[in-house]
């Protein structure tokens, strides 16, 4: 019978997420694996561990022979992955939750995988709880993948939770993400994107084999959702999430954004609230499957952890089939969107830049249109994300069968001359 391998850990980081690990291992001996030391910033604060178990210095866990795996919960990316590459090449198995740390370094961790055979494990680092990323790797080919659609920030679906169903502003519903625990001090990685499209860089890695900059992705947060928008949600219906998505169009390249969205009754991300998280992946045969966890806290990411640190009693490592095995897929920018958008004057609208617009709404105090737009042009101008404008995706938004629609509007041009 095979004997699983005993797990020394050396752990960094020791809030949220750290101390729930400690605190779930402790209650998981059938595991096997045990915390040697944990590194923190500050020796003085006071932590409910013994003391011993602490220390500052980084090369006590790096250097030491005993420990032969690393987890990584800090919250510094730069840090991280000095961390990150300095354990696998020790020969180190390494768990991290870092998204941005990987999002902003995922070729040269690669790199460093194939060339240290070591395991790199980051389950936790995406949807916290929901096993997201063993799914892609394992269970989905990606030539039957079709999409791909997901709430992946717990902070921005609670405060969209707050202002759609209990009616609050902006700011209040922050607030109350902030008291909640679900929200920053510095709340701005998460409202305005960055965080949810950090995860989506990854997630895009396992389901597509695509590896893409953060930066280089039509990404937006909730920053300038403003009180109408809600409204019209309502009159429609309809809820407003955070949503990452990809979609495989038909010429078979990858569409990727992560934007606001009016989302339908009969979508399972409609019943996605507060601090959940929910993924919804649709393939040829198996039709749509919906995956629905907690996507933060302490407890719900350090089971995430937890998973990976099992699998690495049984030597498993991600083996990027996608990437390695298939031909990865191709991403493109080269498709249309149907966005709403309010403003508060069409002097900050280009409407030549539209390829139709469908609706336009003049009210008092704020108007808005709903049209579509080449993604590119979104991609290359921040006109809709300026001047207090609001954009937010329809319920379904990718337009593939464009060059006929403009034809037609070409045809009625000629027509009016």
């Amino acid at each position: 019978m095979e004997t699983h391998k005993q797990l020394t850990i050396g752990l960094f980081g020791f809030g949220v997420v750290g101390e729930g690990l400690y605190k779930v291992l402790q209650k998981t001996p059938s595991l096997n694996a045990t915390i040697k030391k944990i590194c923190i910033k500050n020796y003085s604060k006071k932590r409910d561990a013994p003391a011993s178990l602490f220390t500052t210095d980084k090369n006590d866990l790096l250097n030491d022979r005993d420990i032969n795996v690393i987890v990584e919960v800090i919250d510094d990316a730069n840090a991280a992955f000095n961390i990150v590459s300095t354990a696998l090449i020790n020969g180190k198995d390494v768990v991290s939750a870092s998204k941005k740390m990987i999002a902003e370094n995922l070729p040269a961790l690669l790199e460093l995988q194939q060339k240290t055979g070591c395991s790199f494990l980051y389950e936790s680092a995406a949807c916290a709880s929901i096993p997201v990323i063993r799914n892609l790797e394992e269970y989905y080919d990606n030539d039957l993948l079709h999409s791909i659609k997901a709430i992946v920030n717990g902070s921005t679906n609670f405060i969209l939770t707050k202002i759609i169903e209990d009616g609050l502003d902006f700011k209040q519903a922050l607030l109350l993400a902030q008291q909640a625990g679900f929200a920053e001090s510095d709340p701005v990685l998460d409202i305005e994107g960055y965080d949810a499209v950090n995860k989506w860089t990854f997630l895009l890695t396992h389901a597509y084999g695509i590896i893409e900059s953060p930066e280089n992705l039509l990404f937006n947060g909730i920053q300038n959702l403003h009180t109408i928008d809600a409204v019209v949600a309502k009159e429609k219906k309809q809820e407003i999430k955070l949503v990452a998505q990809a979609y495989k169009l038909n010429n078979g390249k990858v569409a990727a954004f992560v934007l606001p969205q009016f989302v339908n009754q009969t979508d399972h991300l409609f019943f996605v609230k507060n601090e959940f998280n929910g993924v919804v992946i649709e393939s040829s045969f198996a039709d749509k499957q919906f995956f629905y966890g907690k996507g933060a806290g302490s407890y719900p990411t350090a089971s995430a952890v937890l998973s990976d640190i099992s699998a690495l009693r049984y030597q498993y490592k991600y083996e990027y089939k996608k990437l390695y095995h298939h031909t990865p897929h191709q991403l493109t920018n080269d498709i249309y969107l149907k966005v709403y958008i309010s403003f508060e004057t069409d002097e900050n609208i280009p409407k030549d830049k539209f390829e139709w617009i469908e609706e336009w709404h003049t009210q008092t105090d704020r108007n808005y249109l709903v049209g579509v737009i080449a993604l590119q042009q979104l991609l290359q101008n921040n006109w809709w994300k300026e001047n207090n404008n609001s954009l937010i995706l329809s319920a379904n938004p990718v337009i593939e069968e464009i060059e006929t629609r403009k034809s037609k509007k070409k045809n009625l041009e000629l027509a009016s001359i």
